[in-house]
């Protein structure tokens, strides 16, 4: 018997800015439970980019959401176990894995930086995806090189 489909939690909007993607950032950010800290946190990277010289930094959440559209991968790859091997078989990312990868990218990349506050970690990293650079547009060309290579097992994915 199959398992129920999980339901998807209502997730509020983000007080400030009044998003729910920032919202769900707020919640990758977050450590032990501490929200306030995981706003602070992002709170202060959108207003580093604010401050940032690029064009349409007046608006710091659009640059946020390009650089989320850029990390997001189209295609992973999944192991799949056939007949006593296992195979990478790659497989397109639905939309909502779409944004929780390009997410968890954006946070791991801006974690493994030393020697700055947080928030100044996080707005160079989107500053950085946002020209598809950084490590977490790194991260995503791997996984697409590698889902491209393992091209030959698609036959495997049903």
């Amino acid at each position: 018997m199959r398992r129920k489909k999980r339901e998807n939690r209502e997730i509020v909007p983000d007080p400030v800015y009044d998003s729910v993607i920032v919202s769900k950032f707020v919640n990758h950010i977050m450590i032990s439970g501490e929200k306030s800290v995981a706003r602070r946190v992002i709170w202060g990277a959108l207003e580093e980019l604010k401050k940032s010289k690029i064009p349409g930094s007046e608006n710091p959440l659009s640059i946020f959401e390009a650089a989320l559209k850029n990390v997001a991968p189209i295609v992973e790859i999944r192991p799949r176990r056939v007949g006593g091997a296992t195979y990478q078989v790659p497989r397109e990312v639905s939309q909502e894995r779409r944004h929780t990868l390009a997410m968890r990218w954006l946070v791991a990349a801006a974690r493994a930086k030393k020697g700055k506050p947080m928030s100044k970690k996080l707005a160079e990293e989107i500053l950085l995806a946002n020209k598809n650079e950084g490590a977490a547009i790194k991260k995503k060309l791997d996984t697409h090189r590698m889902a491209e290579a393992n091209r030959a097992f698609a036959h495997f994915a049903w």
